[in-house]
């Protein structure tokens, strides 16, 4: 057996510390790499003009109801008696939550509905619609897919 010396000391810390830094590298370049950035120019603004659209999209008393079973989302928005919501303009979009690398938009057919091959794991649905009268409507929902 070997004497352990103090270059052996040495290149154990110094390897030791070199893997984590290593490690920490690649997660910070990984994050940096995903994160899909700003999602208004300017917060402030933004946060001015919240209420008002908020109490306008309660206003219209619809509600969403999403679900993804066998390949097929389904899309199901209604306003307060239960019945499909008056829309005028209707857009979906389906992502991951945290990149924006497998997003894509949703073309819904007339039963609301659309075949999708989502990957195990959890989805983003942002629907925006826009009622008869100009009413803008925006809602987030967290669909997972069972491996």
């Amino acid at each position: 057996m070997t004497e352990l010396t103090g270059r052996h000391v040495a290149a154990v810390f110094v390897f030791g510390f070199g893997i984590i830094i290593a490690v920490n590298i690649a997660l910070a370049v990984n994050a940096v790499s995903t994160f899909p950035g700003l999602e208004v120019p300017n917060s402030y603004i933004a946060s001015q003009e919240f209420d008002a659209r908020r109490e306008a999209q309660e206003a219209l008393g619809w509600s969403v109801a999403a679900e993804y079973r066998d390949g097929r989302l389904t899309l199901a928005l209604t306003d307060r008696s239960g019945q499909l919501a008056p829309v005028e303009r209707l857009e979906l979009h389906v992502g991951r939550p945290t990149e924006e690398r497998d997003d894509l938009p949703v073309a819904l057919g007339p039963d609301r509905s659309a075949m999708l091959d989502l990957a195990p794991g959890l989805w983003r649905l942002d629907v925006t619609a826009e009622a008869r009268d100009g009413t803008p409507f925006e809602y987030r929902a967290v669909i997972e897919v069972p491996r």
